[in-house]
């Protein structure tokens, strides 16, 4: 009997449209639409678009925000903190999959993943009412730590989003090994709890296929944003996600 080859686990690639919306806010101006921009990754073959509709509004707002949920033909993912209005916005909206992520307002991007072990009955609430409201899932951005995920299943998560900018920002072989050695520890973690696998933050066109070909358990969801933006400035929306699904497929 000839055995055929185990099949390759191909992760949804989602891409977030922030950015786009960065730069129109810059000039307080009508373009570039993110809306436009979520049309155009899919159209490009993307499985779906992440925004983060923040507390103080910086990018992405919340007309951009009921535009996408009603148009987005793949999937929705809606980050946000525990914030209770952007919570109830959330919840009105109900989209595919809301992540919560951890904000500040002075920080650039976000810094790193919830502290779920002490904010676990907040990150609870929030869940209850998110699945509640219709959300189809709901993911927790967690440092690669075992506990951390581990407190995430306890606290009500359908899946966990692993923050990899430590292996993005990793200058070195042997920095890169460690930090590989830590998302693979945490996904293995989140398997065994029955948690789903989500993947981001600093993920590029150098570093994205690397990161795939050694996790494992295999990530079934990487977002990507900053990066597809700023390649899209030298070569179009769409060929720039079009590269960057072909480094996903592999």
């Amino acid at each position: 009997m000839d055995l055929q080859p185990a099949t390759r686990l191909v992760p949804n690639l989602l891409i977030n449209v922030d950015h786009v919306a960065t730069l129109r806010n810059a000039r307080r101006a009508a373009a570039p639409d993110p809306v436009e921009a979520a049309f155009r990754a899919e159209a490009a073959g993307a499985d779906g678009v992440v925004v983060h509709l923040r507390e103080d509004r910086r990018h992405i707002t919340e007309r951009d925000a009921r535009l996408l949920a009603g148009t987005v033909r793949g999937k929705f993912d809606f980050e946000c903190s525990t914030d209770d209005e952007v919570i109830g916005i959330c919840c009105d909206l109900a989209p595919d999959l809301a992540t919560l992520v951890p904000e500040r307002r002075e920080e650039v991007t976000t810094e790193g993943g919830l502290d779920v072990r002490s904010g676990a009955e907040r990150l609870r609430s929030a869940a209850d009412q998110l699945h509640d409201a219709g959300v189809g899932e709901v993911a927790f951005f967690v440092d690669p730590a075992r506990e951390q995920v581990e407190a995430a299943a306890e606290a009500g998560a359908d899946a966990i989003e692993l923050h990899t900018g430590d292996f993005a920002n990793a200058s070195g072989r042997d920095a890169e090994r460690n930090t590989l050695d830590r998302l693979t520890d945490a996904a293995a973690t989140a398997e065994a709890a029955g948690l789903r696998v989500h993947a981001g933050h600093g993920l590029d066109y150098r570093n994205t296929r690397r990161f795939l070909d050694a996790a494992a358990p295999p990530v079934e969801e990487v977002s990507i944003g900053f990066a597809v933006v700023a390649r899209a400035a030298m070569v179009g929306f769409e060929d720039a996600v079009r590269e960057m699904t072909r480094l996903v497929e592999g």
